[in-house]
């Protein structure tokens, strides 16, 4: 059974070095459950912080759900990640280090429960993006070069 994947930060893997993951549970009430499975998520611009010894996912937007009427959410506020207190205390300590965050990198469907995976991550520079534009073109055109030599 694979997962259904909601939600993708690709502006995360241009802007940042993934250290390590972890996947981590995610709080919400019904109707922002249903707009999620309906993949109006956007974690583009979210980010996680650590308070109290607690994970929480801050700037996330989940869209209101069509018939929720008066029961529906506050679209963008913080929800709480549900991770292990040794995971939490290991983030905490990396983010303490400095020049790290946490970002959230994708949001999917494991077993009926919405999952999300959160990236330990240190910055880019700006000749680091270069650098990695500059890998994807050269593969690139190397798929091109092999796929013009196999069709000939």
């Amino acid at each position: 059974m694979s997962d259904k994947q909601f939600a993708n930060n690709r502006k995360a893997f241009h802007d940042y070095h993934i250290l390590e993951t972890v996947e981590a549970g995610l709080v919400l009430s019904g109707t922002e459950v249903k707009s999620v499975r309906e993949g109006r998520i956007s974690v583009r611009e979210a980010y996680v912080r650590i308070e109290r010894g607690e994970a929480w996912l801050v700037g996330a937007h989940i869209a209101h759900y069509a018939q929720g009427n008066r029961y529906n959410h506050e679209p963008v506020r913080p929800r709480k990640l549900l991770l292990h207190r040794d995971q939490i205390a290991h983030l905490a300590g990396k983010v303490q280090e400095g020049g790290m965050t946490l970002v959230p990198l994708r949001v999917y469907d494991r077993h009926g429960y919405v999952k999300i995976e959160v990236g330990l991550a240190r910055g880019k520079k700006l000749w680091d993006k270069r650098q990695s534009l500059a890998k994807r073109e050269a593969a690139r055109e190397i798929d091109r070069a092999v796929k013009e030599l196999t069709r000939a």
